[in-house]
């Protein structure tokens, strides 16, 4: 609680005490204790153009192996081993163990109609996430392109 007192001080209540403190302490005290939140707010990254441009042309073929239900245009669209699986390493293993548990119709369809959110992570990978229910499915900009990198529970 705060309340005007002596001249160019102010009555500060903390932890049921009331005390005066001048106000350039209070704000500063203010200031250092504020610090900590501000310094952990993260900063939202910069889109490119060009990078959302490349991204929406690969949405769109893989969106299109989406609507056709062809898993093997999707595992080609994907990182394999995906997310690092050496037991899903090529399109049969990708087909039988993600496409048929994670690409069900009604996911296709939240897929085919999304809107992707840019995003840099910690190795300052380039990525497009979309939010279908229950999982996220993550697209990183890699040396051949973008390609399917990650299917995540949306916590």
């Amino acid at each position: 609680m705060l309340r005007a007192g002596r001249t160019r001080g102010l009555w500060i209540m903390a932890s049921g005490r009331t005390v005066w403190m001048k106000a350039g302490l209070a704000v500063a005290l203010g200031l250092v204790l504020l610090a900590p939140a501000a310094a952990q707010t993260p900063k939202k990254a910069a889109e490119p153009a060009a990078l959302r441009q490349e991204f929406e042309g690969f949405i769109a073929k893989f969106r299109a192996a989406l609507k056709a239900n062809d898993p093997a245009a999707v595992a080609g669209m994907s990182k394999l081993p995906f997310m690092g699986d050496t037991a899903i390493a090529d399109v049969a293993q990708f087909r039988t163990k993600v496409y048929a548990v994670s690409f069900g119709a009604k996911q296709r369809t939240c897929l085919q109609r999304g809107k992707a959110v840019y995003d840099r992570d910690g190795l300052n990978n380039d990525n497009y996430v979309l939010f279908c229910g229950e999982a996220l499915y993550v697209f990183t900009k890699t040396p051949q392109g973008f390609l399917l990198t990650d299917i995540a529970a949306n916590d």
